[in-house]
This record gives structure tokens, sequence and C-alpha cells, in this order.
């Protein structure tokens, strides 16, 4: 493609909030004592990173400050690394826009499946270090700290059974 790398940064972007700026759902790993884990993960993403609601002594968390270093991957091979931080109660003030695009993202089941009296519910912010992710049989391959962004013909040709 004849795009100029910090164009081809910012569509890169575009294109992965239009994927995921909405609920999705990613297996997370983490590690702990050089022993990954595994787990599926309701995230939304904004502004560079992905965000999840969670409880603070779950196990992913009790990893997350462990190893900060996790890695997202879809069933559809979109794959990203980057490091999680507890950013803490929803209702913290400084949450106020995140916790606003998480209750409208999960509008189907925030609520539900999250106790906000609860002083150990919390927020999990994973900042985007790099990833790979596709659409319109284009892929992409992100440096987020660099910010800079490849592309090439991308054709997602693996049978997903259910």
């Amino acid at each position: 493609m004849n795009t100029k790398p910090e164009s081809l940064y910012e569509k890169s972007l575009e294109v992965l909030n239009d994927l995921f700026g909405k609920d999705t759902q990613f297996a997370l790993a983490t590690s702990q004592d050089n022993q990954p884990f595994v787990r599926f993960v309701d995230v939304y993403y904004f502004d560079g990173s992905f965000y999840l609601i969670t409880y603070a002594t779950s196990k992913k968390v009790v990893d997350i400050m462990a190893n900060p270093h996790v890695a997202l991957v879809s069933h559809r091979l979109h794959r990203f690394m980057g490091e999680a931080t507890n950013i803490g109660h929803p209702l913290k003030p400084e949450n106020a826009l995140i916790r606003e695009k998480l209750v409208q993202a999960f509008e189907k089941w925030y609520f539900l499946a999250n106790n906000e009296k609860d002083p150990h519910t919390c927020l999990i912010q994973v900042k985007l270090h790099e990833g790979f992710f596709y659409k319109d049989e284009v892929g992409y391959k992100v440096d987020f700290i660099n910010k800079t962004a490849a592309s090439f013909p991308f054709h997602f040709d693996i049978t997903i059974l259910d």
C-alpha cells in the first residue's frame, strides 16, 4: 500500500476502534511463577487500551499484580500484547469516562454481573504494546509504542466450529 506510516498508523487505529470499540470476547493470558493461565474475558477498546471489569481478588488480577505483561487473543486470530494495570474501582472520579463507555458497551450484562457497591470491583486497563488484527482482507501489524503500522493482504481461512 502507498500510505505514509503516520497515516497508516492512524488508519489502523480507526480499524481497531471499529472492530473492538464494543463488547468483544478475548482469551486473556497471564503468567505467574512462569506458569501461564488463560481465561475468556469481555473487553472494550478505547484510545490505545483494552478495558475489562472484574474483581480485585480474582486469579487474573492477582496474576496481573505479580506480572503485568499479558496477551489477548480472539477466536478469529486477532492478537495483542500489553501491560495490564488495575486502575481501581469503576466509581473513582478518574474512571468516570471509561466506566460510562463500559456500561454502554456491556449494557446487556454490566449491572447483572458487577456489584459497584463492592469495594473489590475494579477496572483493568491493558495498554497495548503490539498487535495484529484484520478487516476487509487487510491485515495490520501495529507497534503501539513506536506508533507504527504495517498492512498486508490477509485472508482469514480457518473454519470456526461452535
